[in-house]
């Protein structure tokens, strides 16, 4: 599996753009501490890496939460992504919650018979400005056809993709049709169809194994790419003790004050990253008044 990457392509004299990532220690961090059967790792993977691809279509900072949640087993799968100081890099974490009991007697089934009646909402939230958020219905079977319905329902650019995820990690490809540019020199009607037939003959293996240029040159060595720089992809999360703390306030202080009699402390833990973060009755007196004030009992 090649390093934690995305790159991103443009075809010469066209009006297409395209995008590969490639996720190893991403995905084992993201399922560290998790005990998710393999199929579940694998759809995750796979949404982490389409988590990635859409995000870099964004041409300003935001992060972008990707949510699937169902009635069936599979309850919910959820990928975020930060884009990081100038997109110098992109973290991106996930997480999954299933019915321990039943989803072993799925292993084979589809991600619609897992999710039963679905949703896939695509939510992008802006350092400056308003959020923006998308829901379309689960009725494709897999995550690569519910993000390209997303995109048809929500009338964007077209876009196909393709994605791929085993034990070792994860992979996707992207394919965006741009709007036409009247200096364009060479206008290639067949353009379209004829690339996305060919990165539709891409092997899972070929996705996940091959480094960026090669599988470039495997689909498309009779076509003009270019290249254009890539992007670092690791794992971040973005939990806080201060995140944690503001939540907490929030809640009910009857509530807060039960739970201290009952436990003496409030413990909590992210459901992303497994760290574990523990209130003393000091901690909360001190959050029912203020979410952002001091520990009482840090110097």
């Amino acid at each position: 599996m090649p390093a934690d990457n995305l790159h991103r392509f443009l075809f010469e004299h066209q009006d297409i753009r395209g995008e590969i990532v490639q996720l190893d220690a991403t995905c084992r961090d993201a399922v560290a501490g998790h005990e998710y059967p393999e199929h579940i790792r694998q759809l995750l993977g796979e949404l982490l890496a389409a988590c990635a691809l859409l995000t870099a279509t964004i041409k300003f900072d935001a992060t972008l939460g990707m949510e699937i949640r169902g009635d069936g087993p599979l309850t919910l799968l959820m990928a975020e992504s930060n884009p990081g100081l100038h997109r110098h890099a992109q973290k991106l974490r996930g997480v999954a919650r299933y019915d321990a009991e039943t989803i072993a007697d799925h292993d084979d089934a589809s991600l619609r018979e897992l999710t039963g009646a679905g949703r896939i909402v695509i939510t992008i939230t802006p350092k400056q400005g308003r959020r923006y958020q998308g829901i379309v219905p689960l009725e494709c079977s897999s995550i690569a056809g519910c993000v390209e319905a997303y995109f048809t329902q929500s009338e964007q650019l077209p876009t196909h993709l393709w994605l791929a995820a085993n034990d070792s990690g994860a992979a996707g490809l992207l394919l965006q049709q741009l709007p036409q540019e009247a200096q364009t020199p060479i206008r290639d009607d067949d353009a379209w169809d004829r690339i996305n037939h060919l990165a539709a003959t891409i092997t899972a293996e070929e996705l996940t194994e091959l480094d960026a240029a090669a599988v470039l040159h495997r689909l498309f060595h009779e076509e003009t790419v270019h290249m254009l720089g890539h992007t670092p992809i690791v794992f971040g999360c973005t939990c806080s003790r201060e995140r944690i703390g503001a939540a907490l306030h929030h809640l009910d202080t009857d509530e807060l004050r039960e739970l201290l009699a009952e436990r003496g402390n409030i413990e909590t833990q992210c459901h992303f990253c497994n760290t574990t973060y523990t209130f003393t009755p000091a901690e909360i007196e001190a959050l029912i008044d203020d979410p952002n004030a001091k520990s009482p009992t840090i110097n």
